[in-house]
């Protein structure tokens, strides 16, 4: 079984293309409330091919929430040894998100990760980010490619390690959160004028902190994943960071199709 999370298609790009090459199965994290649970708070998985992988974004460094906070409510239903991984997708730098992701899994008495594993993509944080030039985006894609076919063919392998390109050191794990935290805030996110009020922001919010009155979007929580999937996916481009992100333009992964 092959977990993913994603806002704007990269991952689930990633997991569903690793999947078919693998004979296993892609699915969605945010589709695991419907997987039986073994007590209060753990979700029960039974895994395929004695194979337990995840594929997530980088968020400053880290892991979104919703990635942490399903791991550490995982249990693998097998007695068998099980080949246990993470493929982190990123712009700058995976960070630490493999160490974050196992620590997330032994709090439910998993084991630790066999193997770490990043795919370079298109970095949708768009307040910092230009994704305005498609050329450029579509190269970017195209050379990603490159990079799954040897991270499949390396699981398929078993390899076991840490094959993270651009990681950072382990120290600067004490930045993740307090500075996710900030960003995670929903008062930088506003709507323009332009909304035609499809509700398409409110029915994908991972968070669900998005509810819509007047036929307009209003963010019901303090925080969000910041994902922006809200922004990327709204058909008008009417969802903005502040001034931030008008001029960087909008994105999806060209082979998924999120709406």
């Amino acid at each position: 079984m092959i977990l993913y999370f994603s806002a704007t298609g990269n991952c689930r790009y990633v997991a569903e293309r690793m999947a078919k090459a693998l004979g296993d199965q892609a699915v969605d994290i945010m589709n695991l409330t419907e997987y039986p649970m073994d007590g209060p708070s753990s979700i029960l998985l039974h895994v395929k091919e004695d194979r337990f992988g995840i594929v997530t974004p980088t968020y400053v460094y880290g892991l979104p929430k919703a990635v942490e906070d399903i791991l550490s409510c995982v249990k693998i239903g097998t007695d068998k040894p099980v080949y246990s991984f993470i493929v982190a997708t990123f712009g700058t730098s995976p960070g630490n998100s493999g160490r974050f992701a196992d620590k997330a899994l032994k709090r439910n008495a998993n084991d630790k990760l066999n193997a770490y594993y990043s795919v370079k993509m298109p970095d949708t944080y768009t307040p910092l980010f230009d994704l305005s030039d498609k050329e450029k985006v579509s190269k970017q894609n195209e050379e990603t490619e490159i990079q799954i076919d040897r991270v499949i063919e390396l699981i398929k392998q078993r390899a076991q390690g840490n094959y993270m390109q651009r990681k950072l050191p382990v120290f600067l794990m004490v930045t993740y959160r307090p500075v996710y935290n900030f960003i995670r805030r929903t008062s930088v996110l506003h709507v323009e004028e332009s909304c035609i009020g499809c509700g398409l922001c409110a029915r994908n919010c991972p968070e669900k902190a998005i509810k819509m009155c007047n036929e307009k979007p209003v963010w019901t929580k303090k925080r969000c994943q910041m994902c922006l999937r809200c922004l990327h996916t709204c058909p008008r481009f009417a969802i903005q960071v502040k001034g931030l992100t008008k001029k960087h333009g909008q994105y999806t992964n060209p082979h998924s199709n999120l709406h």
